[in-house]
């Protein structure tokens, strides 16, 4: 049956997959619960809605006797976009971590050396990423808390080891155990139907420890049976081969832009740009700079590639990377 969604229930959607503390989670879900459609079509996208509610009221409850231990099942993004690294025991997510960010993990060459998870930031051209590495998955024992960080995530970075002699078997087997757990992994940005249980993300295939010896041959094999079907990107923690390529990736996967505030008068901060998602408009930066702007808006100017500089523009004016932006309220 058709479910029919309406557009209250998709903004409270997009307001869900936007919230940054466990607040405005809750508020977003409710809003979710309240205005999907009550009918057969539905019946499991409601069940999945209230489980959710009722796993983040237990945590919030929970997080706020004070307990210094009190685990919880998502990663603070600290406003930051999220990707979270990926992949079977001992193919160097934690070494990928310390390269790409400030974060300092333990590094060891026997599998199972990362029990919890450890965040960090990436910071390339401006941009701030957190990049979290997650205890390994496999078929036989995960951490059961695992998937539900992954679905929160905005992206997945996939690590397969390319100097192994079964680097095919391994990804098949990481996108084999993601999916068990309802959790697909896409080449490009994918509108999925909500009313499926199913959570699509952007996902990056790098094939980590590209200096060894058998490397190069597994990386001609894996290019031409899944260049295809996912991006895919060579590089070496260790030696820090293509790190930066995989930097500029990481930007692609997320599909986002910097966007920069300039007061009337004054000259732009270049220091702090504003991260948006590519497609957004002038009317989603005003409401992101402040939640009255969007409404108290009366006009806009922008400095950029795409028009001419002090331009004025409208509120459905699709934002460019480095536009500088002057709000007028």
């Amino acid at each position: 049956m058709p479910a029919n969604l309406t557009p209250q229930y998709m903004n409270a959607e997009k307001k869900y997959k936007e919230a940054r503390t466990d607040r405005e989670r809750l508020q977003a879900l409710k809003e979710m619960l309240a205005t999907i459609p009550k009918h057969k079509g539905t019946d499991k996208l409601q069940a999945d809605i209230k489980r959710r509610i009722a796993r983040l009221r237990e945590e919030m409850q929970h997080g706020g006797k004070g307990s210094k231990h009190q685990f919880r099942f998502h990663v603070d993004k600290e406003g930051l976009p999220q990707l979270v690294l990926v992949g079977l025991p001992n193919v160097g997510k934690s070494q990928l971590l310390a390269a790409l960010t400030n974060a300092t993990p333990e590094i060891a060459s026997y599998p199972y050396t990362t029990r919890m998870y450890l965040p960090g930031v990436m910071t390339y051209l401006n941009y701030q990423i957190q990049i979290v590495d997650l205890p390994a998955i496999s078929d036989e024992y995960m951490e059961f808390w695992v998937p539900e960080i992954i679905k929160h995530a905005n992206g997945v970075l996939l690590v397969i080891d390319l100097n192994r002699d079964d680097p095919l078997e391994q990804l098949e087997l990481s996108l084999q155990i993601l999916e068990q757990h309802r959790i697909i992994l896409t080449k490009d940005e994918f509108k999925a139907d909500p009313y499926q249980p199913e959570t699509y993300l952007p996902g990056l295939i790098i094939a980590n420890k590209g200096d060894g010896a058998s490397a190069p041959d597994n990386w001609q094999v894996l290019q031409e049976l899944y260049e295809n079907k996912y991006s895919l990107c060579p590089v070496s923690a260790s030696t820090g081969t293509n790190l930066e390529e995989l930097k500029r990736l990481c930007i692609d996967l997320l599909g986002i832009i910097r966007v920069y505030s300039k007061p009337p008068g004054k000259a732009p901060n270049r220091d702090k740009p504003f991260i948006m998602k590519r497609g957004e408009t002038l009317l989603d930066f005003a409401r992101l700079v402040h939640h009255d702007f969007a409404e108290n808006l009366k006009f806009a100017r922008v400095w950029g590639a795409a028009k001419f500089n002090g331009q004025r523009i409208k509120a459905d004016y699709v934002l460019n990377d480095e536009d500088i932006i002057e709000l007028h309220i």
